[in-house]
C-alpha cells in the first residue's frame, strides 16, 4: 500500500526527508537531478511531492496527499480539517507580537497590528478583551512599526537577527511553533497500519536525534519576550 506524502519546500522540508530516510522511509529518485514532481519508492511504499509550505496542509485535507508535514502556524492560522499526528521537533521558532522596545500601549484606542496570520492575532487578542486594528500585509512585516503603519506585528520569530537589525523586539509569545506530520482523516481510516508503521518510525527517529533542552540551535538567540501587550 503506498502512502503518498506531501513535502513543503526549502529548507525545512529537506529536514523532514532526512527524518523520512531515516525512518526507512527514502526514496533515492528525490535527491536526482531532474524535473520530476513525484517521487516513488514502491519497495517502501512511499511516493512524495514537493508543495509550497502554505498548501501541504490543502494537498492533505482534500486527499491528493495521505500524509504530509506542516508548520503549526500554519495549522493555528488556517484549520484544516485534519489529523495531526506529531511533532517532529524540527523547524521550530515562535509566533511573537514585536515593536519598538520602548513601545508603550495606549488603551484609549484600538492597537494597530500588522501581520499575515490575521486569525492569530484576532484570537490572541480576543482573549485578552483587546480591541485591535488588522492590518493584513504579506511581506516585510518589519517595517509596519517603523514607518508608522502599525502599533506592533504579529510574526515568526526563528533568531530575532531581523528585528534586532531594525530596532524591534518581541514582546509577547503567543505560541511556539514546530513542524507537525498531519493525516487525511480518510487515510488514516483507510491506510491505518501503513500510516501508523510511518508514525512510529519517524517518533523512534526524532526520540533518538532531539537535543539537549528540546531546542533546535538558533531558537534561543530570539532573546525573552517583555511580556504582554
Amino acid at each position: 500500500m503506498m502512502i503518498h506524502v506531501a513535502l513543503p519546500k526549502g529548507r525545512l522540508g529537506e529536514k523532514v526527508y532526512e527524518l523520512f530516510e531515516q525512518a526507512g522511509y527514502g526514496c533515492p529518485s528525490i535527491r536526482e537531478k531532474n524535473r520530476k514532481l513525484i517521487f516513488e519508492n514502491p519497495e517502501a511504499g512511499i511516493s512524495f511531492f514537493w508543495v509550497k509550505p502554505t498548501d501541504v496542509a490543502i494537498y492533505v485535507e482534500r486527499g491528493a496527499a495521505d500524509v504530509g508535514v506542516a508548520g503549526k502556524d500554519i495549522l493555528n492560522e488556517y484549520e484544516p480539517d485534519v489529523y495531526e499526528l506529531m511533532d517532529l521537533q524540527l523547524g521550530k521558532c515562535r509566533m511573537c507580537v514585536c515593536g519598538k522596545a520602548d513601545f508603550t500601549p495606549d488603551a484609549s484606542r484600538p492597537l494597530k497590528v500588522a501581520t499575515k496570520f490575521p486569525r492569530t492575532a484576532k484570537a490572541y487578542y480576543s482573549g485578552r478583551s483587546r480591541d485591535i486594528d488588522i492590518i493584513n500585509l504579506h511581506g516585510s512585516i518589519e517595517l509596519a512599526p517603523l514607518l508608522g503603519l502599525s502599533d506592533v506585528i504579529v510574526d515568526i520569530v526563528e533568531t530575532g537577527k531581523t528585528l534586532a537589525e531594525n530596532g524591534l523586539v518581541p514582546l509577547a509569545e503567543v505560541y511556539s511553533i514546530s513542524a507537525r506530520l498531519i493525516s487525511n482523516k480518510a487515510s488514516l481510516k483507510f491506510k491505518y497500519q501503513a500510516i501508523e508503521c510511518l508514525r512510529s518510525s519517524l517518533e523512534r527517529c526524532v526520540e533518538n536525534v532531539r537535543p539537549a533542552g528540546g531546542q533546535e540551535a538558533g531558537l534561543s538567540s530570539a532573546g525573552p519576550v517583555k511580556g504582554e501587550v
